[in-house]
């Protein structure tokens, strides 16, 4: 099964027939390179069904906040972090499509797992998110490729980049919680032309704050909008942060449920990458593009990496 189907290409634009009582969206792309995304810090209920709560916000947030175009939610959001695997397509992400369908929002679903039999008849579980558009159709489905490991030992790794086009508006990539830790990952999702990274998130532990600090670094290095959005209750601690592309936090959440409404200016983004972030200054990217030097450790057989070598098996501490 092809876990993102169409990876890097931008989404059909076919012609959508609304279900009787959905909403079409107010704008389908940017107005004035502007595109409005709601992050929601949801509060979350470990082994109980979450749907129902996300099709709450999604409401609500189509009632109050009309300018927005695309919701989304953290890490584990709809079921939990301790639910069944399901197949995909399968019933909760259907769920999910009639509400994005309901609503014409886009949806960003934070993540489920996703149980596959592979070429080889071993069955596999992925955390999986699904990129659905505002006529309820999954886009796309992103892997995450770095599994919290070893705590995470059942979930497999993904191995495939997702990014999408929003027509009107730009290209956003994907990737989940502890992908971020590696920075190849953003610097990848942006070198294949991402302008926002939607990274859904589940950190309940007491490193929350170096993860704030990875993501401004990230969103700087890439000149890149980053929406790092963490859970409530059982799905984490909270401290979502939204961080732009000069590096400017624009929202740091606290530890309770909140809504995080921001419109994204992909002008101003654009005009950054080609003059300098924070008023004409450093150009990173284009630093990148034309260097100079090869990163010989990106070579598993250049022995560059040969000192990680020594440190041993990657196992859970007794």
């Amino acid at each position: 099964m092809d876990p993102s189907p169409g990876i890097g290409a931008a989404p059909r634009a076919e012609p959508v027939t609304l279900a009787a009582g959905a909403h079409a969206p107010l704008h389908p792309g940017a107005v004035d390179g502007l595109f409005g995304i709601a992050a929601v810090q949801m509060h979350v209920v470990a082994f109980v069904d979450n749907v129902d709560r996300m099709g709450g916000y999604m409401r609500h947030i189509r009632a109050r906040f009309p300018w927005v175009r695309m919701v989304m939610f953290s890490e584990d959001a709809p079921l939990g972090p301790h639910h069944e695997a399901e197949t995909l397509p399968g019933p909760t992400e259907q769920r999910l499509c009639a509400l994005a369908r309901e609503t014409g929002l886009w949806l960003i679903t934070g993540s489920l797992f996703e149980r596959v039999v592979e070429a080889d008849g071993e069955e596999a579980v992925y955390n999986t998110c699904s990129v659905i558009d505002p006529a309820g159709e999954v886009i796309r489905r992103y892997r995450k490729m770095f599994p919290f490991r070893p705590y995470e030992r059942d979930i497999k790794a993904g191995n495939e980049f997702c990014v999408f086009d929003v027509p009107g508006a730009g290209r956003f990539g994907v990737s989940i919680c502890y992908d971020k830790w590696f920075p190849e990952t953003t610097r990848t999702l942006v070198a294949m032309g991402a302008e926002v990274i939607l990274h859904p998130n589940y950190t309940d532990t007491v490193d929350r704050d170096v993860e704030l600090s990875i993501t401004r670094a990230s969103a700087v290095t890439n000149q890149v909008y980053f929406f790092d959005i963490n859970g409530a209750g059982d799905g984490g601690v909270g401290r979502s942060i939204i961080v732009d592309p000069s590096g400017y936090v624009l929202h740091q959440a606290a530890a309770g449920a909140e809504i995080m409404p921001i419109e994204v200016d992909f002008n101003k983004l654009r005009r950054e990458r080609e003059r300098g972030l924070r008023s004409n200054l450093g150009q990173p990217l284009k630093s990148f593009r034309d260097r100079r030097v090869d990163f010989s450790v990106y070579r598993r057989d250049s022995g560059t990496d040969a000192f990680l070598h020594t440190l041993g098996p990657l196992n859970k501490p007794g």
